[in-house]
């Protein structure tokens, strides 16, 4: 498999990939920044989940700090998702924007085990796929 990400000698983190995963980063971005400001979007709910008063990480700083730094992760991911090569701060973001398109798009579908993800259709499947090797690769270069 080759490899989507690598790191440079001078850090900078070389992005590898073909239109159709550039497409599919594009659209997880792009669907990310609007379910922060549209209330029907399909994500929406996943990234404004209830509070649970009882855990300290979810009071309500603690929350709107969350959401903030989402949105500005998916902002800085959504303006180089056409660059060639990211610095750090452009690679995490682009790390954890593409984690809560995972989620987000776990939590719209009802994939919440193995089971219900070997009956997803198989274009859903293969997104969720893409996604996960996303991941996974740019990770190893963090």
């Amino acid at each position: 498999m080759a490899k989507l990400f690598v790191r440079r000698r001078d850090g900078r983190i070389e992005v590898r990939l073909n239109e159709l995963g550039r497409s599919v980063v594009r659209d997880s971005f792009r669907n990310v920044v609007a379910a922060e400001h549209d209330p029907n979007h399909d994500w929406h709910a996943s990234l404004t989940a209830p509070i649970d008063p009882s855990l300290d990480h979810d009071n309500p700083v603690s929350m709107l700090n969350r959401q903030n730094e989402t949105s500005t992760n998916a902002e800085l991911a959504s303006l180089t998702v056409d660059e060639d090569f990211l610095n750090e701060v452009e690679a995490w973001s682009w790390l954890t924007t593409l984690q809560v398109a995972l989620r987000s798009t776990a939590q719209a579908q009802g994939i919440l085990d193995e089971q219900r993800l070997a009956t997803c259709d198989a274009e859903l499947l293969e997104y969720i796929q893409m996604l996960q090797q996303f991941l996974f690769q740019l990770a190893d270069c963090l």
